[in-house]
């Protein structure tokens, strides 16, 4: 259980997300931070990253492992697929 509420999470995730952009953006990619519940991220991967084949080793590589870095270890990202960002607050 992460001992803080999402939006004590919020400001962490979004410096997180600053840090690991411009590493996307090397490859043409790009991430949007949707959203955070029950200590969960909510992030969506764009630009190049989007229908790319390692999509799924860079959240939980990069942006997932940098989190659990620099919040907590049990911190989990969940990346949104396009179309389906005004539905991640009904995902589990």
């Amino acid at each position: 259980m992460i001992p803080f509420s999402d939006e004590d999470l919020y400001p962490a995730v979004e410096n997180v997300i600053e840090k690991v952009r411009p590493s996307l953006a090397l490859d043409g990619g790009d991430i949007k931070l949707l959203g955070v519940k029950n200590g969960k991220v909510y992030v969506q991967l764009q630009g190049a990253c989007v229908g790319c084949a390692s999509s799924g080793s860079t959240i939980k590589y990069g942006v997932e492992r940098q989190m659990r870095m620099d919040i907590h270890p049990e911190i989990e990202v969940i990346n949104v697929p396009v179309g389906l960002e005004g539905q991640w607050e009904q995902m589990e």
